[in-house]
């Protein structure tokens, strides 16, 4: 099966042997379905677009959201992320619903998901966004001051902190610990146009039940190390 998908680490990347913890999930549900997974990496948006015209099987590994539903086929539930906006230690961030976040510069990446209020409220003009071409980069913009805030994946910011700054940069950056959304699945894609999407979809459920039981999915849903002051964000809220 060739698989479109994009740089989302450490759930979705070229650099891990295992191509991230998600698309090794996707990858072990093919396979007890007789399925054998070849990936090919490139934008999120460019993932998208070619696989609905059919270029690839699929696609992953995705939020759910209107658009996605009516051109494609979702499958189950692979894993749930949380999403939260990121900010600098010396900016604190302050919001409770979406309008709050009015005054501040956001860094936002096409073709992501986060929410479809979100994404209307970018649409209306009442909220200020800075395009950004991938979450490292807003994490840069966010330590030169262009960014007030950034909604990233909690994972993926403690994981891009540990990787690419060094510990005093990563000291600078915090997060806000209310999510973006109380549930973000996120979900294989094929798209309806091709004959053989249907039957891929249901082997794909089906080997992911099969993972899910074994116990195997929760050994490669493991955790990932965050800063150390992250882990006091939660109470100083």
């Amino acid at each position: 099966m060739r698989i479109a998908t994009g740089e989302l680490p450490p759930y979705a990347t070229a650099d891990a042997p295992d191509s991230g913890t998600a698309l090794q999930i996707v990858r072990r549900a093919f396979a007890l379905a007789g399925h054998e997974v070849r990936y090919q990496f490139m934008p999120w948006q460019r993932a998208q677009n070619e696989t609905r015209a059919g270029l690839w099987d699929a696609s992953a590994y995705w939020g759910a959201n209107e658009e996605r539903r009516r051109d494609f086929l979702l499958s189950n539930n692979v894993m749930s992320e949380q999403w939260v906006f990121v900010h600098r230690r010396d900016k604190p961030l302050t919001w409770r619903s979406l309008t709050d976040l009015e005054p501040y510069t956001l860094g936002v990446i096409k073709g992501y998901t986060y929410t479809p209020e979100f994404w209307r409220l970018v649409r209306k003009g009442e909220l200020k966004t800075d395009g950004t071409p991938d979450d490292l980069a807003g994490l840069r913009k966010l330590l030169l001051g262009r960014l007030d805030a950034l909604p990233m994946e909690r994972g993926t910011a403690c994981y891009l902190l540990l990787s690419h700054f060094s510990t005093e940069e990563a000291r600078q950056i915090d997060y806000h610990p209310r999510l973006l959304t109380d549930s973000f699945t996120t979900h294989v894609i094929f798209p309806k146009g091709k004959a053989r999407s249907a039957q891929l979809l249901e082997d794909f459920n089906r080997g992911l039940k099969q993972l899910q039981a074994s116990g195997e999915y929760q050994r490669l849903l493991r955790g990932v190390a965050c800063p150390a002051h992250w882990q006091e964000s939660a109470s100083r809220h």
